[in-house]
């Protein structure tokens, strides 16, 4: 076998594994004190706010306990540490047991804290956040993305070993574990995130499955039957079994996988949820509401631990601190190892710090790239990616198996594969949902800005790690292209319909739907600046250049909106467009002004950026008398009606699209000049 455990084994007591697998006789005793400590504070805690899970955190104390207190590499003072060991809590309903270890190993959190558990304004809130809660490596609650996102964070870590490690200097060689239960397991997302791991061999990533067997609509049974294990081990993945309460059975597995793994690892951690509570510990009952007063105190009783809410023993407090001073040694040899690096490799140096910074000719860069005319938007992008790639070293990216056809792909870059992660081009393969978790965690290793692709109309299945991407503000940028039915004979399974009105809708988010390829480049240069997730919407079609959006960002895309044809005196019309309805808009106006009216013209590619903009600035845009107000824009029209008024004429898509050349669509839905100046006339 290629481990030092054959797969699958059971790890159940010291009959199996002797010295030095198995723990000191006192480290073990403090370590069930650790265990206590977690289960007795996440009961009050819980209690206290009258909401929350207690059971997980009960249940799993056993292993925040060894992992908090014993094995992880970290630094609760320096929580940033760039070679700090990564735990996410991907069950982020029992985010006590998070909070309860961050608190006894000396995060900055303090036992007030944690008597403010789900209140407003506590960094202890009910599911983890990363903005919020120093040692949170990501926001978790829906449940497998924080497997998701520890995929991605591993696959990081990969491409970084790969880019700055010598064979003198191991400056990045920390490891990624994830804690995930029945629900995270079930969700389809960990099927996406699993496979790829196991197609791609990460030996930094351990998934420990917390195998309660109790869901909190009752016992797991009654909804699954799965053979996760096998599951596992057919994704490529090794797979331990252990009692997640018994310290020697939890040692025997981690202290191997540290040196010695060489595939993503799967330990299947047999705990009983809500351990120590006499009714309810092992039920449903104890999984997402209080124990109740008389089922704490039962608890407390029988486990050992005072009666006294919010207990920490003396013994406990004084481990922990030994361990910081142990831990800040730790972490003092790395920084020797890493000046030691930094003077052997200078231009290794220099590229990891650019890292962290954004070129200051950024936009001359953009304006210089060469670009066809006409152009489709998701092929202008593609020269913009693949100039950034000369220049941006942590730009990486990569698509849901549509490089070729969402123009992802960085030409002069390899891709990914198991043992070569040199490079910056990932395949995601058919997993879009994964994709867009492993993004996410990509960012928050700090060292990537990475950039994936599909189709517009498949960000739904991404929506929800979009959503939490915007949450905690982590620069993604998601390249949709095929944003409309312009994109002709694949037909409204693919036409992207209301998906502008989706995506606009959630906050923190940048959506940006460029006109032409000058809007493209200002586009990248938006994404670029804003310190969130960013969706450009691109079409497949080719797009005549404008002149009139070539033109400063500050002036222009920056703005979020603008005038591109004014007004020969006060107006008669103003119309309102984005994207490829942009040009269209503009030969409306000819026409009308060949009648005689006054039109003005707004681009309009981004709400979010507009609605940034001094109230002066949206006054003079949208305000005053404008005279007919239109919008143009082949979607939906949720949320125009907000810069046209209840009267403005709305020339939009309130149906899904067809298979037909897209020249016949535009006919079809009314997006012709013609058409539009029968509705508007």
């Amino acid at each position: 076998m290629h481990t030092l455990f054959p797969a699958d084994i059971k790890i159940t007591s010291l009959e199996t594994f002797k010295t030095p697998y198995s723990l000191d006789p006192e480290l073990k005793q403090i370590l069930a004190k650790i265990a206590n400590t977690v289960r007795g504070l996440s009961m009050d805690a819980v209690q206290k706010a009258d909401s929350g899970h207690p059971g997980l955190p009960m249940g799993c104390a056993e292993l925040g306990a060894y992992l908090y207190g014993y094995f992880l590499k970290k630094s609760p003072k320096n929580p940033k540490w760039i070679n700090r060991d990564r735990l996410i809590l991907s069950a982020g309903h029992g985010s006590m047991w998070l909070y309860a270890c961050l608190y006894l190993s000396g995060y900055k959190m303090t036992l007030e804290d944690i008597k403010n558990f789900r209140q407003l304004h506590a960094c202890t809130p009910g599911h983890p956040e990363s903005f919020m809660t120093d040692g949170v490596e990501t926001t978790t609650g829906p449940l497998g993305q924080g497997l998701g996102n520890a995929v991605g964070q591993a696959v990081g870590l990969k491409m970084l070993e790969a880019a700055f490690n010598t064979e003198n200097d191991r400056i990045f060689n920390s490891k990624v574990f994830v804690l995930m239960g029945d629900g995270c397991v079930m969700e389809g997302i960990s099927a996406e995130v699993s496979s790829l791991a196991g197609h791609l061999k990460l030996d930094n990533l351990i998934a420990i499955y917390d195998a309660n067997k109790i869901c909190l609509d009752g016992p797991l049974a009654e909804c699954c039957s799965e053979d996760t294990k096998a599951r596992y081990r057919a994704y490529g993945w090794d797979v331990y079994e252990i009692d997640g309460h018994d310290f020697d059975s939890i040692h025997g597995v981690f202290s191997q996988i540290r040196n010695q793994q060489q595939r993503p690892c799967l330990i299947v951690a047999n705990t009983i949820i809500g351990k120590g509570a006499p009714n309810k510990g092992g039920t449903n009952k104890a999984h997402g509401s209080p124990l109740g007063f008389e089922e704490v105190k039962s608890a407390k009783e029988l486990l050992g631990i005072p009666l006294e809410e919010f207990y920490v023993p003396q013994a406990v407090i004084d481990y922990f601190q030994n361990k910081a001073n142990q831990e800040k040694i730790d972490e003092e040899k790395w920084q020797d190892i890493f000046n030691h690096w930094s003077q052997e490799n200078p231009t290794q140096r220099k590229e990891l710090d650019a890292r962290e910074e954004i070129p200051s000719n950024l936009e001359s860069m953009l304006w210089e790239i060469p670009m066809n005319d006409p152009l489709s938007g998701r092929k202008a992008s593609n020269e913009v990616i693949n100039t950034l790639a000369d220049h941006l070293p942590q730009l990486c990216g990569g698509s849901a198996d549509l490089s070729s056809s969402d123009m992802t792909l960085i030409r002069k870059s390899h891709v990914i594969s198991p043992g070569q992660f040199l490079g910056k081009n990932i395949k995601f393969g058919v997993r879009e949902f994964g994709m867009a978790t492993m993004a996410t965690g990509l960012y928050q290793t700090g060292f990537f800005i990475p950039f994936i692709g599909t189709f517009l109309a498949f960000s739904d299945y991404m929506r929800n790690a979009i959503r939490l991407a915007a949450l905690q503000h982590a620069q993604v940028i998601y390249q949709f292209t095929h944003d409309s039915i312009f994109l002709g004979e694949d037909g409204p399974t693919h036409q992207a319909v209301e998906h502008y009105a989706a995506l606009r809708a959630i906050p923190q988010l940048q959506v940006i739907r460029p006109a032409d390829s000058n809007e493209v480049r200002m586009a990248w240069m938006a994404a670029l600046r804003f310190k969130g997730p960013t969706a450009i919407l691109l079409s497949r079609q080719n797009l005549p250049e404008l002149e009139a959006t070539k033109i400063p960002f500050s002036q222009g895309l920056g703005r979020g909106a603008y005038i591109v044809k004014k007004e020969r005196s006060k107006p008669d019309y103003t119309l309102f467009a984005t994207g490829s309805e942009l040009f269209l808009a503009l030969n409306v106006a000819g026409e009308l002004e060949r009648m005689g009216k006054a039109v003005r013209v707004i681009s309009m590619p981004c709400w979010e950026l507009f609605e940034k903009q001094p109230e002066e600035y949206k006054n003079f845009i949208v305000e005053g008398d404008l005279g007919k107000r239109v919008s143009i824009e082949a979607g939906v029209d949720l949320g125009w009606h907000k810069y046209i008024g209840r009267h403005g004429i709305a020339i939009c898509l309130e149906r899904f699209g067809t298979s037909a050349p897209a020249g016949v669509l535009a006919g079809e839905f009314g997006f012709t000049v013609e058409d539009i100046l029968d509705r508007i006339l």
